[in-house]
């Protein structure tokens, strides 16, 4: 292979473009560990990393198409993760035609060819890492780590293993420390800092928040607010003046909350540190870093959903929020609905223009990617090895021989379809007798925000349909849904997934959905077939093996689960092929490298476009020697291009426009 085209094979692996036709224009759970320790063997080289396996962008097609659209992990550390995990010109302008509304284009809009790259970037090479250690301060909302006061001055901490802890562990060249939230409040200086010393021998910095901004910025603004709205789920409809109100002080507790953070950042910022953001719950902190130096080096990456500009434009702190998450180098998101949507936004309530590298506002360009997340699929992996695995595997293959096993692992989330998956199944069952002693299903719903009215609500809804079903297909013998609400421990969990036959993830709206990729990453014997939503982002990645489904279509998905059971060895293991390569070389390690190194990167390009920039025009002077001289030319830029000549006789100046 020659320089240039293993340069070209390195740069088209990992760069995230949005297509230009489809941008509008403007008109280790070890507690006494710490999560940043690698104490693993050698790592591949960066370009080892992306030479290896099928590219990880996915580009958009060539031509315009509609628009398609949280990193669920089923871990039930995952949940701490989770939760770490404007207008200048008029909406209806020229752009306005253009369809971004949120839409099940999931499964083919990540299969598109993906076009050569051009521009200036083809020159760089992804070797920002390589050689040095650099830090790394990553920005959540959570801190990875459980803490529980033993005394006065006394904690006992427990760190939680989830995909951005993993993702971390794998980047072997940064010197990476963590700030975030605690989860507890500590009123007291002497508690503040005990928690301070015993969160430093975990490479984690806390950030202290009292419980009316918890209240006002965490359960407010970010859950009831951000979190819906992102999901396509509306912005809460109350009484007008009140929810005025609370949107008001919710959004001002959201900025002050942000603003703790950036105070946080700025008492260990060294010179050249790269500052990772993470999430909706800090939109806000980009702004905060980059006015407190504008030469720091700001990502920030959005782990859920970003919606339709229609649905976006209802929030009242729309604009403020957007230039916010501008004012940061480099802004990334699961997949590249996400980042277009991202795009008109700015340029439909901006006003700005969008470009296929990202956003332009007067010439300071934002970088808008699409960097799909991984897990650490060895890690998977190596848990089947375990005895324990081993033995919760034989007692699976024991309890429900003779039947198919279906599997559904979520969170008890409105946006999980978890009513849909059980009604899809009742009708599979309603419409095939033939399978209803031969197949069970099994609903792990891990329970969230249990003192939530709606929630408490869905729970009871899942209940009775369950237990209708059950009633009316079940025997004394055997039920065909298995229920828990509960989370299972690792190895229990790894060993359900290698049993199963068939997975079922019907999320109504997600931003990546990992839960099938940990099926994936266990089905390596099994070669088990999986059933996907086209509105989880993981649909874009993995739709090639996956059998994509409406999960509104309850017809539909009752077919799929018919075909998935019915379907024959070859088609399974093509299936399951395409997708074990991509999660196997996909991982959340080559994500986390990817986005710091594209950071590095973009931050680099933007000095030199500066050193680039014309001085400014000496205006005294060229005024003075035009009105001394006697033949006036001017020279202007012309969009067009047709060389028009303007003449004024009073001046007796020329102007060519070119």
């Amino acid at each position: 292979m020659s320089t240039d085209a293993a340069g070209s094979n390195i740069i088209s692996r990992r760069r995230s473009r949005l297509g230009d036709e489809a941008m509008p224009t403007p008109s280790s759970n070890a507690p006494d560990s710490s999560p940043f320790s690698n104490d693993g063997g050698a790592s591949p080289s960066a370009i080892e990393r992306v030479l290896r396996g099928s590219g990880r962008r996915h580009h958009l097609p060539t031509a315009a198409s509609p628009d398609a659209m949280d990193t669920d992990v089923a871990e039930p550390a995952a949940a701490s993760l989770a939760d770490c995990g404007a207008q200048s010109r008029p909406e209806g302008g020229p752009h306005a035609s253009m369809d971004d509304a949120g839409g099940g284009g999931g499964g083919s809009g990540g299969h598109a060819p993906r076009p050569p790259l051009s521009g200036p970037r083809s020159g760089f090479r992804r070797l920002g890492l390589r050689g040095m250690k650099q830090r790394l301060l990553v920005v959540a909302n959570r801190l990875p780590v459980s803490a529980n006061r033993r005394g006065e001055d006394q904690w006992s901490l427990e760190i939680s293993a989830g995909g951005l802890v993993s993702a971390l562990l794998g980047v072997k060249d940064v010197d990476a420390k963590w700030i975030g939230w605690a989860g507890v409040n500590v009123p007291d200086e002497v508690g503040q800092q005990a928690l301070t010393n015993a969160l430093a021998e975990k490479r984690c910095i806390p950030v202290f928040l009292d419980e009316e901004i918890v209240h006002q910025y965490y359960n407010g603004y970010c859950n009831n607010i951000l979190w819906p709205l992102f999901h396509y789920l509306g912005l809460p409809q109350e009484d007008r003046l009140a929810t005025t109100r609370n949107f008001e002080s919710q959004f001002d507790a959201y900025k002050r909350a942000n603003q703790m953070f950036a105070d946080v950042v700025y008492q260990h910022y060294q010179e050249g540190d790269v500052i990772w953001c993470h999430d909706y719950h800090l939109m806000f902190l980009p702004r905060c870093l980059k006015e407190h130096d504008i030469n720091m080096k700001v990502g920030w990456f959005l782990h859920t959903p970003f919606p339709s500009s229609e649905i976006y434009r209802t929030l009242p702190s729309r604009s403020e929020l957007l230039r916010s998450v501008l004012c940061a180098d480099l802004v990334g998101f699961h997949t590249y609905d996400y980042a277009r949507h991202f795009v008109s936004a700015c340029t439909r309530i901006l006003g700005l223009e969008g470009t296929p590298e990202g956003v332009e506002d007067q010439g300071k360009l934002t970088r808008v990617a699409a960097f799909p997340i991984g897990i650490d699929s060895d890690r998977f992996k190596r848990a089947l090895d375990i005895d324990a695995a081993k033995r919760h595997v034989n007692e699976l293959k024991q309890r429900f021989a003779g039947r198919k096993v279906m599997l559904g692992v979520d969170r008890l989330d409105m946006i999980k379809g978890i009513p849909q998956k059980i009604l899809a199944f009742e009708k599979f069952l309603e419409e095939n007798p033939e399978w209803i002693d031969k197949v069970v299903l099994l609903q792990i719903a891990v329970p969230t925000r249990t003192d939530v009215p709606e929630y408490q609500k869905l729970t009871s809804q899942v209940h009775e349909i369950v237990g209708r079903i059950n009633g009316r297909f079940g025997t004394l013998s055997a039920v065909p849904i298995h229920h828990l609400d509960r989370s299972l421990d690792f190895h229990a969990l790894c060993a359900l997934y290698a049993v199963t036959d068939v997975a079922l993830v019907t999320s109504l709206r997600d931003g990546m959905n990992l839960v099938s990729y940990e099926y994936v990453a266990c089905q390596g014997s099994k070669k088990g077939v999986l059933i996907l939503s086209e509105f989880a982002g993981a649909a874009q990645s993995l739709g090639a093996g996956a059998i994509l489904v409406n999960p509104w279509n309850i017809t539909e998905v009752a077919d799929s689960i018919k075909h998935a059971l019915t379907m024959t060895s070859d088609e399974r293991e093509k299936r399951h092929r395409h997708n074990y390569a991509h999660v196997t070389t996909h991982t959340a390690q080559d994500w986390a490298e990817t986005f710091v190194c594209e950071l590095n990167d973009t931050v680099a390009e933007a000095l030199m476009r500066t050193r680039q920039v014309p001085p400014d025009l000496p205006s005294r002077t060229a005024i003075q020697q035009y009105l001394q001289s006697k033949n006036r030319l001017l020279i202007l830029l012309n969009p067009l291009g047709d060389g028009a000549v303007i003449k004024s006789r009073r001046w007796n100046s020329s102007c060519i426009l070119t």
